[in-house]
């Protein structure tokens, strides 16, 4: 399949998620969805090449959904995964496989740090603890400054790492 061929899908892609996302989620979503669907389409192989588009599509939000707790009635927002089956037309055995292969292509986890939604990343309770010479602390152990220095260091996006001296 040409270039071409693979961003046209990519496109279509993009708008039929940002579509669902605007009508029962969020723009955080559809970005992230987009982020996601142009990562697939660097692929060598890219995915969504074969197939229904649609179940590409529910996939794709099945994967987002997946790792940020979406289908957990605690969180905000929640829908069903049934909306998305419903949606697209979609058969929940054949997303849930797709889903997977997405994330396991992708080594999509929970709070992962370029797939996460903004609350997931800061509700994630590994951001109380720091590694100090190979050992986890939890970060209120640590003097005001080191943890004002870890909190500015992962505002960037570092992870960092102290040694004592």
């Amino acid at each position: 399949m040409s270039k071409e061929a693979i961003k046209a899908k990519e496109q279509h892609l993009i708008a039929i998620t940002t579509e669902f996302c605007k009508k029962e989620l969020n723009s955080e979503y559809a970005k992230l969805c987009e982020k996601l669907i142009k990562k697939l389409g660097r692929k060598r192989d890219v995915p969504f090449q074969r197939g229904d588009l649609d179940i590409w599509a529910a996939s794709i939000l099945h994967a987002i959904g997946t790792i940020n707790f979406l289908f957990d009635k605690n969180n905000e927002p929640y829908i069903p995964v049934q909306v998305i089956m419903e949606y697209f037309g979609a058969n929940t055995s054949t997303v849930g496989q797709k889903s997977k292969k997405i994330r396991d292509t992708l080594k999509l986890n929970y709070f992962d740090k370029d797939f996460s939604t903004g609350f997931v990343k800061e509700s994630n309770p590994l951001n109380n603890f720091v590694m100090i010479d190979g050992l986890i602390m939890p970060m209120d152990t640590l003097p005001e400054d080191l943890q004002k220095e870890v909190k500015e260091a992962r505002a960037i996006g570092e992870d960092i790492e102290f040694f004592t001296k």
